[in-house]
């Protein structure tokens, strides 16, 4: 089968002229149903706009190829469209599409199109082709140059074979913030899925909830399933079948790797509850302490972070709307606007440390150990020990449960359905208390007392060190283990300091060594556009509007493409930026916004002086470095 075998001449308008997107589907599936692929239209065209919700498949490059796999398809089949003005189609470079295929498939095993589809992908990687297509001057001859240039491409290619059937991998990407890292793993997984003729489905735990969710007839069908999570996900689904657990980036870094192990078929089955508690612990044990550490720190530092970032702002706010009171004991409350979001704000932030030791405990004990979490971050809280009391609290939840399910396996099966509602609440609780009132909270209080009184007493000089540590933190793993650390060391400053001035220091140097990576990169590709190739250019944009809005994540496709260049120019910078924020005094109260809580940094003018140098310094430094791209 070719692709003009399922493009057919009414299914082609090379004038089209839609206003909008809406406008382009809407004409596009309309030819579709010309060419008698469609049993319903409606519920295709709901799919196609499901599709599109998840992500623009305007894909750049002047090319939109929107699609959708239902069971309202009688036989797959394609629609072409020209649009010779081009219309903003949402695509990833941002330009105006002009050169559109629409895809029906059937929801059936029989997926023989595929092979054709991925003959089209790959000829549309042709500036030749796409520029005969837009030259063609009739639906015939659309179709010629199609089948000129797959005849071309694939001639060597057995016509007369049976098709195989398409292997199938499944993945599901996590990060800690839900916002970058599990989008791009996503994507890279993807589109690496493409290139090896994979059928690939990721399912993505971000910030907005889980999406593209597996389902159980395709965990049964694949032959693997790769899990690049740095935070806890539910695996137990995938029992008895072959699991790779990775951390995000290497979904990033490493989808070749991962997707040919998988189909290697020499990953082990996954355990879970379906096997014996031997081989669950083995299954564990193959990832490090150190990592299993970090994926429970970090399934807490996830499900915190709404509580300190949205917190946080709100109190930032009531601050800025207080100006009048600056300087007095009511500042911050002497207005009632100023007071209502200064008690929703703060009760938010009072959230912070009960959410991060519930979910922590969580991550190692299961929903047993939820509550045992909470009440101990709420005692870490109460009792002085804070930030760090509120991480013990954490990992004492998790492991008292895991210890008390040892413990009362000795009873008889009949009492079962009594440990989850009442012996694990009773004793935990009581265990719980005991160890953080009278362990816990007293030397993590001490320690807490003493490190608020040497921020304090820091010297200029120590300050200036502290913030060229943390800014270059902020930018050496671009939101990965040291990125993080940075980050938690400043809201907690901020948290356990009651927004004192070092504290608030402290989190402008944090947030502007985050800042600095993305904006410096799209300096670099408009000062040093020949170090770049078009498509990077065309995303220095997106990086200034990510740097500016604090999310560092925007450098990570430079960082993974040319990591020796670009990782250390960007930690200069950023360290260059932290050292001089904590050198010209800047503070703010918000744990996170950029450029958008500008209004309540205290000396925001040599803020914003510090951001511009140490971006300037990265960028320039970065165009010196780096090798110049040939395309």
């Amino acid at each position: 089968m070719k692709i003009v075998d399922l493009l057919k001449v009414e299914s082609i308008d090379l004038k089209a002229k839609p206003q909008d997107k809406a406008a382009a589907l809407e004409h596009l599936i309309t030819l579709m149903e010309r060419g008698g692929n469609i049993a319903d239209k409606e519920e295709y065209k709901a799919c196609v706009l499901r599709r599109e919700e998840e992500g623009s498949t305007g894909i750049g490059e002047g090319i939109a190829i929107p699609h959708a796999k239902t069971s309202a398809v009688k036989a797959p089949g394609l629609a072409a469209m020209l649009v010779q003005d081009g219309v903003d189609f949402d695509s990833l470079d941002g330009e105006p599409a002009k050169l559109f295929f629409l895809i029906a498939a059937p929801d059936t095993e029989d997926n023989v199109h595929l092979d054709v589809l991925s003959h089209l992908s790959m000829l549309l990687m042709n500036d030749d082709f796409r520029s005969e297509l837009l030259k063609a001057g009739s639906a015939k001859e659309f179709l010629s140059v199609i089948d000129k240039y797959e005849n071309e491409k694939f001639e060597d290619e057995d016509e007369a074979a049976a098709p195989q059937a398409q292997r199938k991998v499944l993945a599901v990407t996590a990060c800690p913030t839900g916002i970058a890292h599990t989008y791009m793993a996503a994507e890279a997984l993807q589109e690496m899925a493409g290139k090896l003729g994979v059928a690939m489905k990721v399912e993505t735990n971000g910030s907005g909830g889980v999406k593209n969710k597996l389902t159980a007839k395709e965990i049964e069908e694949a032959e693997g399933i790769i899990v690049a999570a740095d935070k806890n996900v539910p695996v137990e689904r995938f029992a008895g079948k072959p699991v790779i657990f990775v951390k995000v980036a290497d979904g990033i870094n490493k989808p070749k790797e991962l997707i040919e192990e998988i189909l290697s078929g020499k990953v082990p089955a996954y355990a879970g509850k379906c096997g014996s508690e031997d081989e669950d612990e083995a299954v564990e044990a193959k990832e490090s302490l150190g990592r299993q550490i970090y994926k429970h720190l970090m399934n807490g530092v996830s499900h915190m972070l709404p509580f300190v970032i949205g917190g946080g702002i709100l109190i930032a706010l009531a601050f800025m709307f207080d100006m009048e009171f600056a300087g007095t004991a009511k500042f911050g409350s002497g207005t009632p606007l100023a007071a209502f979001f200064k008690n929703i704000g703060g009760l938010a932030f009072s959230m912070m440390m009960p959410i991060l030791a519930g979910y922590i405990a969580m991550s190692i004990g299961e929903r047993p150990a939820l509550m045992l979490g909470i009440v101990g971050g709420f005692l870490a809280a109460s009792g002085g020990s804070g930030f760090f009391g509120a991480l013990f609290a954490g990992f004492l939840g998790g492991y008292l449960i895991l210890a008390l399910r040892k413990a009362l396996s000795v009873l008889p099966d009949s009492l079962e359905g009594l440990k989850p509602i009442l012996l694990y609440p009773v004793l935990g609780l009581l265990i719980m208390g005991v160890l953080m009132t009278y362990v816990i909270n007293p030397p993590t209080a001490a320690f807490n007392q003493w490190l608020a009184g040497a921020l304090a007493g820091m010297s200029t000089t120590s300050k200036v060190l502290l913030g060229f540590v943390l800014g270059g933190m902020m930018s050496i793993d671009f939101g990965g283990p040291l990125n993080k650390a940075a980050y938690v060391f400043g809201t907690a400053s901020l948290a356990a300091a009651d927004g004192s001035a070092v504290s608030s220091e402290i989190m402008a140097a944090v947030m502007i060594g985050g800042m600095v990576p993305p904006i410096a990169i799209a300096l670099s590709t408009l000062l040093f556009s020949d170090k770049f190739t078009a498509k990077e250019r065309q995303s220095g944009l997106t990086n200034f509007i990510m740097g500016l809005s604090f999310i560092t994540e925007g450098a990570i496709p430079f960082a993974a493409s040319d990591p020796l260049r670009v990782i250390p120019t960007c930690a200069l910078g950023s360290a260059m930026a932290g050292a001089l924020s904590m050198a010209f005094g800047c503070s703010v109260p918000a744990p996170h916004g950029g450029v958008f809580v500008f209004g309540v940094v205290q000396n925001w003018p040599m803020y914003f002086v510090a951001l511009a140098a140490g971006s300037v310094v990265a960028a320039v430094l970065m165009g010196f470095v780096k090798k110049s791209v040939k395309e």
